[in-house]
């Protein structure tokens, strides 16, 4: 059996460039909320040295001279454009796995390893041609070996997007060659207590033998040190995104400045428990205990932090967009304090749990209630899937103070995205025109 890890390039900035093809080959940046700091780069910025982290601002004072081009975040854009790109894959092997926003495995029961390196150029050209984004492809005999193949091919240009370890002796060139700490499965903790012990690559802590590595790891380092030599024991379930499923989903920003009106703060609250909302039934779930806090940030005049979170407990589980955000703004305007400038909000969901069999609570029980709920949120879902994001929300998530303009505000405006690109795929009026 084999393993194929199909690993998006630098996912959000490829993502960016599959509509500017005038930016292949210069430095792009992909930047945070509120465009606060550098999230992503193309190999040109991280060549130029641009690291993950570093404030927006900063970026013309530490590379005085350099044509950077940077884009605020577009979520919508990099989800719809890897949902596409996953899908190619799916259509085309036995078995797929989605393991995260930009990579997913490829399970082949019984293939030749000349047909596999076969399948992986022409799946890497396929996508190209499809999307205009570049994907790297490693195949091994287990998830981690097919990781490791994964981040050969994506550094060295000679293995043409794929690369493949089947042979023992591959198996340990590349492990002698692949630093401990990249190693999947390896933290930050356990990759300076291996290099500690002068162990500095994944060949070292694979020549380790099991006794020693039974001593000082856990369950997840050990099954790490077995597929490393070859053991196939990291379950199917471990790769999916169910595994993503928790029992708490959180919201939060950070205000592109401070903020001392309630209708304001309330308007970021209103679409963070939106947002929580989305997540909930994109999940098939529902939460009980919806809570809020809100912070005035210690570098900000006077700092309090009494009755800076209010929790609330539901009498029925919901994912519905109306509950959440009606109790989350509840919860807000007990929090709230007059006279104090607020710099972050945000919204959390606990005791979440699937949406299957949900039990109404015998008080909250009305007819038909829970149902018109979801039939409701599953039409305007629709209806922003099809339209664009934000197409049809509600009235709490405007704005009720006046622009420059005299319009009312969108949540757009929530969140400082100037260098935002256009929603290439989800949004009517941004498709390409052609002449």
């Amino acid at each position: 059996m084999y393993y194929a890890l199909v690993d998006v390039d630098n996912a959000y900035v490829s993502c960016e460039r599959a509509f500017r093809p005038d930016l292949n080959g210069k430095a792009v940046v992909v930047l945070s909320n509120n465009d606060g700091c550098v999230i992503a780069q193309s190999n040109e910025a991280k060549a130029m040295g641009i690291e993950r982290g570093t404030p927006y601002f900063k970026l013309s004072e530490l590379f005085p001279g350099k044509q950077i081009y940077a884009f605020s975040s577009n979520y919508e854009l990099y989800a719809d454009m890897t949902r596409r790109l996953m899908n190619m894959v799916s259509r085309d092997v036995p078995e797929f796995h989605r393991y995260s926003i930009d990579e997913g495995f490829c399970i082949f029961p019984d293939m030749m390893e000349s047909d596999l390196k076969i399948w992986g150029k022409r799946l890497h050209d396929r996508i190209w041609r499809g999307l205009g984004i570049p994907v790297s492809i490693g195949i091994g005999r287990t998830k981690t070996l097919a990781k490791v193949a994964g981040r050969f091919a994506k550094v060295y240009p000679g293995y043409h997007h794929c690369c493949i370890i089947y042979t023992e002796e591959q198996q340990k060139k590349a492990l002698d060659m692949f630093p401990i700490e990249k190693v999947w499965g390896i933290g930050r903790r356990w990759a300076e207590a291996l290099q500690l012990s002068q162990l500095k690559t994944a060949g070292d802590f694979a020549a380790q033998p099991e006794s020693w590595v039974r001593a000082r790891f856990n369950v997840i380092g050990q099954r790490t040190w077995k597929e490393l030599n070859g053991q196939d024991c990291i379950p199917v379930d471990d790769m999916s995104l169910e595994r993503t499923r928790k029992k708490s989903i959180c919201v939060s920003r950070s205000f592109p400045h401070p903020i001392y009106q309630f209708e304001d703060i309330r308007t970021h609250v209103a679409n963070d428990a939106a947002r929580c909302a989305e997540r909930l039934r994109q999940q098939h779930q529902v939460a009980l205990r919806i809570g809020v806090f809100i912070d005035t940030g210690p570098y900000r005049g006077v700092h309090h932090s009494n009755g800076m979170f209010r929790m609330h407990t539901l009498l029925t589980p919901s994912a519905s967009t109306r509950i959440i955000v009606g109790t989350a703004l509840r919860c807000l305007k007990s929090a709230f304090l007059q006279g104090y400038s607020y710099k972050r909000a945000g919204v959390l969901l606990m005791d979440v749990c699937p949406d299957s069999g949900v039990q109404t609570d015998f008080i909250d029980y009305r007819p038909d209630r829970y149902k018109k709920e979801c039939r409701l949120d599953a039409a305007i879902d629709r209806i922003n899937r099809i339209n664009g994001s934000e197409t049809v929300v509600l009235a709490a998530r405007q704005y009720t103070a006046k622009d420059g303009k005299g319009k009312a505000g969108k949540f757009a405006d929530a969140i400082r995205r100037n260098q935002k690109s256009p929603e290439y795929t989800t949004r009517w009026s941004d498709i390409l025109e052609v002449d």
